[in-house]
């Protein structure tokens, strides 16, 4: 029971915080293997878990949506899916070992991303002119990141739509939310049909990130993201350190 509670409180919190900047999985996935479910499956279960946050975010920013041309929106879903794709069938190969070495790099870069993100986007945002808008190439990369591993996805996100020269922020998460969302799709389906998914865990998650999700639409326009973002940094490099011990 403290093992569900424990994971149902850190869904909500991702599925909000999912929606105000990004990484939320620095809450489902050490909440998830530190009740007993090993990495890899704990990682696909996050994503699992995670996935209906990202639309109920995305329909909280559903006018900024709207603002976006349709046949943009299309082509930038199509690479999404396509790296998505990429991202989570490279997890099914991985070991729990292997994935236990690859995910403190990528957990210590995601934390930095997040910790550093608005250095980054402006530093992107100052050198937009030498950017293709909207580039695929980017963007499939990214993707491919996500579909793998999804710690710090928003944050990475956010950077890339600012070295495409955005800089209206709600436009920005809008777009993020949707796309993380179609993202999340596919992830999901490679992962459920692979039997990645611890789903009692994922079920119970998956609500509490769906009200989270909506409650962070809001929250995004009025929260300070400063002692958020030195919170989530701090589980990042935390969980970058458990990680590292693991291996020894």
């Amino acid at each position: 029971m403290i093992d569900l509670l424990i994971l149902i409180v850190a869904a909500f919190a991702a599925g909000a915080l999912n929606t105000v900047a990004g990484g939320g999985t620095f809450l489902t996935l050490p909440a998830l293997i530190f009740t007993g479910v090993p990495p890899v499956i704990a990682n696909a279960t996050s994503a699992v878990a995670v996935f209906p946050g990202y639309a109920s975010g995305a329909l909280g920013f559903l006018p900024e949506m709207r603002s976006f041309d349709r046949a943009l929106l299309l082509r930038l879903t199509l690479v999404t899916l396509a790296g998505a794709a990429t991202g989570s069938l490279l997890l099914l190969v991985s070991s729990d070992r292997a994935f236990s070495l690859i995910v403190p790099v990528l957990l210590l870069a995601a934390t930095l991303i997040f910790l550093f993100g608005d250095r980054i986007r402006a530093w992107a945002a100052a050198r937009n002119s030498a950017v293709t808008p909207y580039g695929a190439a980017g963007l499939f990369m990214v993707s491919i990141y996500g579909g793998y591993f999804n710690g710090g996805l928003g944050i990475v996100l956010l950077a890339l739509f600012a070295l495409w020269g955005m800089t209206d922020l709600h436009r920005m998460n809008g777009l993020k939310n949707g796309l993380s969302f179609v993202l999340s799709t596919i992830s999901v389906a490679v992962f459920a049909i692979a039997g990645l998914v611890a789903w009692p865990q994922a079920l119970a998650m998956m609500v509490a990130a769906t009200a989270g999700g909506f409650v962070g639409a809001p929250l995004a326009r009025m929260i300070p993201k400063h002692a958020l973002r030195l919170l989530i940094a701090a589980i990042g490099f935390g969980m970058s350190a458990v990680f590292l011990i693991r291996l020894f």
